[in-house]
């Protein structure tokens, strides 16, 4: 606009003045034409920012998993009929898991309560010996990782009592705590407390020591260390021993109370068994896996929220 304005003059001898409507007009028609164009504009923007659904996506979503849980369902419904209706099929089943579920807090006595206050107490136990084991496995594994010294020493110990079997810590928590509830929490406190100080050792051993040259030449304290440097780049190693161990929890927690008795969802699998309901042993198993799956899920969410590196779409 500023090129033809300064450039008309030299092209023809009867050019207006510099003062003259004309360049007024034309800046008035311009500016009156772009005032439209800009509502248009803003209007064809909002049309085309409608994404549309992706269907193909969308089957590669949702497809797949619902073919694995009709294979799933599919292979019980032939193991039912070929051993004769001892094992019962999914219809029985299902049937029987919408009169549990219709009430799963009743009270019948302290051996006889519904499926809700049996997962609740199993939780319970979980959560008591994960946060024990949280509480002295995290803080291990920043010492066992920081220190040289340290780890030297523990190393040997951690490779010979993490694969022990979860019921063989069992019968020691029953001598020493002189009780059911307690040795049931012992045994998830040994079992879940591997998982974070290994990964929260790898984690600090993995801090790039070009971050602790500078620690050195800033003369920080060992807690600064600690907060500043180890903690963030130590989060994710340390949140994926945790998602760890509470699969570990969960899982011992069931072996567990098949032994000790009381109340949790491994003592209803084993009651049941002794009463040889067969259907709420079943619908005992994908109490257990569906919970699992929610401890999973939340956790590898708190993991991503946590996790810089990953990139989000």
């Amino acid at each position: 606009m500023v090129s033809a304005v300064f450039h008309a003059p030299l092209e023809g001898a009867a050019a207006p003045h510099p003062a003259s409507a004309a360049p007024v007009s034309t800046h008035k028609s311009a500016a009156n034409t772009s005032t439209p164009s800009s509502g248009e504009a803003q209007k064809t923007m909002k049309t085309t920012h409608r994404t549309p659904v992706d269907w193909r996506e969308l089957a590669l979503n949702v497809v797949p998993p619902v073919l694995g849980l009709g294979l799933l369902v599919g292979l019980w419904a032939l193991v039912s009929i070929s051993t004769g209706a001892s094992i019962p099929g999914p219809v029985e089943t299902w049937g029987q898991a919408v009169e549990i579920f219709s009430d799963p807090f009743y009270r019948n006595g302290p051996n006889d309560q519904g499926v809700g206050w049996n997962v609740l107490m199993s939780l319970e136990r979980v959560a008591v010996g994960f946060g024990l084991a949280a509480l002295v496995g995290i803080p291990a594994g920043f010492a066992i990782g920081r220190f040289t010294f340290l780890g030297r020493m523990f190393n040997p110990l951690i490779s010979l009592l993490r694969p022990v079997s979860p019921l063989a810590w069992l019968p020691i928590g029953l001598l020493v705590f002189k009780g059911a509830n307690p040795a049931a929490i012992w045994t998830i406190f040994i079992c879940s407390i591997w998982p974070m100080i290994i990964n929260t050792a790898v984690g600090v051993q993995r801090v790039p020591q070009d971050y602790m040259n500078v620690a050195r030449v800033l003369n920080l304290s060992e807690w600064k260390i600690l907060t500043k440097i180890l903690l963030p780049a130590v989060l994710p190693y340390m949140l994926t021993g945790v998602r760890l161990a509470v699969g570990t929890a969960w899982l011992v927690i069931v072996a567990a109370e098949m032994l000790t008795g009381g109340v949790g969802i491994g003592f209803w699998v084993w009651d049941e068994w002794n009463n040889l309901n067969v259907k709420n042993i079943i619908i005992a198993i994908f109490v257990i896996g569906i919970v699992g799956l929610i401890l999973e899920f939340a956790l590898i969410k708190l993991a991503t929220a946590f996790t810089y590196d990953e990139v989000k779409s």
